[in-house]
């Protein structure tokens, strides 16, 4: 893939796009952390940070740095952080640019590089803690771009990908957002390439995706699932979910197979360290 700071997304820096596809929103001060929950400010630019909140476990456990959907915050995380640590999996949460307690405001271009900037932080973070259990990028929904946009970049860093709620195509994402993408010029090739970028990855996969999501459709899913090229990949549909109800309807689903990707790659680190 192209080096990060070569790739050009301005194109999608529109108004009508950034408008419809951010939510961003603070979080609220005065609430009390989970146990185990460390909050950090990531420094991704010149007086720019971005907020994260992280649920520590076993120091030699796996470790999941994941990106949430547009209308989320690492906050709406603070219950599923300690399901994960039960499980000896640290969650990492973090934020976009205006949401939290992050700064500056949401773009396509910020976002897309900011997650290299979060991503060596959090490596060295995890090995100034201790942590030395394998490296999982995840991503739900709009996350899902951050996530695949790592694993295009670190394969040999990263152990596992998970990819929850995900599109693989960013044209159908432009038209739910009420943009005409032949009106703009747009191209595959010029957009997000969730698609071409897993088709890179062949360490363990799992993709998760409800089978009734009114936003993003299980076909889209099912096509990065398709492109994976990797021998170890799951597909995990929710039945009768649909976008914002996963939790509710697979919540037990959902975590068992996030469980068993993390333990082979925590089985494939312990091989290739012997």
């Amino acid at each position: 893939m192209a080096d990060p700071s070569q790739t050009d997304y301005s194109h999608l820096d529109r108004p009508e796009i950034i408008q419809h596809l951010f939510h961003p929103r603070g979080e609220s001060y005065g609430t009390e952390r989970p146990p185990n929950a460390t909050d950090v400010l990531i420094p991704v630019e010149e007086n720019i940070v971005i907020g994260g909140r992280f649920h520590t476990a076993e120091h030699g456990g796996p470790n999941i740095l994941f990106f949430h959907g547009n209308g989320e915050i690492v906050a709406d995380y603070d219950e599923m952080g300690p399901l994960y640590n039960r499980m000896g999996i640290s969650f990492l949460a973090v934020d976009y640019r205006g949401y939290g307690r992050s700064t500056g405001s949401p773009t396509i271009t910020a976002m897309m590089r900011d997650c290299h900037e979060i991503f060596e932080f959090s490596v060295k973070w995890l090995k100034d803690k201790g942590c030395t259990g394998p490296l999982i990028a995840m991503g739900r929904s709009l996350g899902s771009a951050s996530a695949l946009e790592l694993a295009s970049h670190y394969k040999e860093r990263l152990s596992g990908l998970i990819i929850e709620s995900g599109f693989a195509y960013a044209g159908p994402l432009l038209r739910l957002l009420g943009v005409n993408p032949e009106q703009m010029g747009f191209k595959e090739e010029k957009g997000f390439r969730n698609h071409a970028k897993i088709k890179t990855w062949d360490k363990p996969a799992l993709i998760i995706h409800a089978e009734f999501d009114q936003i993003i459709p299980f076909s889209e899913g099912q096509a990065l699932y398709e492109a994976c090229p990797s021998s170890d990949k799951t597909l995990l549909k929710i039945p009768f979910a649909d976008h914002n109800d996963i939790f509710v309807r697979g919540l037990r689903e959902y975590l068992r197979e996030v469980e068993a990707l993390a333990r082979r790659a925590e089985a494939a680190k312990i091989s290739i360290s012997r």
